[in-house]
């Protein structure tokens, strides 16, 4: 029988997690697969011990713009296929997908838009949205496994963040938002970490300014989904708070085939 291990971590600056531990974490960690957010780096400037991290095969995805967005992903076991967007460019230039074809399951690592700034990014996010969940459910329609991490910028539910009613206006816990999450779902897909932990104060983001994290008060942005085909192959789901270096912690699951 084949386990994996996946772990996704939003870093908030590749080369600002690297002085922090991260190296050290990762050898402790010992992920199958590591996926990575806002990386916020092209590769050509990192050096070699963030892109030939010994054991690990790397992917990077850059935005166009410098110290912007991007994702990376290291993997043990080499994909059969790589790819960085879902072919619209309007989505793909900013670095925000690495998709990795195993023989098991396709793998989308992505670091969703965040709506907070303006009306303008909140309806490119609620597009990048809809542009994503058709491109991921037409994949299961042809018969694949998908699993989807990163971090969405959403929480679902009020369990899935301290303080909902003072949010319930703000981008990341609005309806529209919380209703695509609905819709996902339905289309075909499960929050893992709720098939295993369905207990509030569960959070994977803290605002650093206000030291939220030493209050633990947070929200759940961060998910693995898992198409329905694989429910039956997952066998657990976790969010790792004790790991430090980032505003966001690691989240992860494990599976067998």
């Amino acid at each position: 029988m084949k386990k994996l291990k996946l772990i996704s971590w939003n870093v908030n600056g590749i080369r600002a997690i690297a002085k922090k531990g991260f190296h050290d974490w990762l050898k402790s960690a010992n992920p199958d697969i590591l996926c990575l957010q806002e990386t916020k780096a092209w590769r050509e400037q990192l050096d070699n011990s963030l892109t030939e991290i010994d054991g690990y095969t790397s992917y990077f995805s850059e935005a166009k713009r410098k110290g912007y967005s991007g994702t990376a992903i290291y993997t043990k076991e080499k994909p059969i296929n790589i790819k960085y967007g879902i072919d619209i460019e309007e989505f793909d230039s900013e670095g925000r997908f690495v998709i990795a074809e195993y023989p098991e399951f396709t793998l989308f690592n992505i670091y969703f838009p965040n709506g907070k700034a303006r009306e303008e990014r909140l309806k490119y996010k609620m597009n990048f949205y809809e542009a994503f969940q058709k491109y991921a459910v037409d994949l299961t329609k042809k018969g694949k496994n998908v699993i989807v991490c990163g971090d969405v910028n959403t929480a679902h539910k009020e369990i899935d963040l301290a303080r909902p009613k003072p949010n319930s206006k703000v981008s990341g816990f609005l309806p529209m938002e919380r209703e695509w999450i609905d819709g996902f779902l339905d289309a075909g897909f499960i929050d893992s970490l709720r098939m295993f932990n369905k207990n509030p104060e569960v959070y994977t983001w803290w605002d650093m300014i206000s030291r939220a994290r030493d209050r633990n008060v947070g929200w759940r942005i961060d998910y693995f989904f898992i198409s329905k085909s694989l429910k039956d192959n997952i066998t657990n789901a976790y969010t790792l708070p004790e790991v430090m270096g980032s505003d966001h912690c690691p989240i992860g699951i494990e599976l067998e085939f």
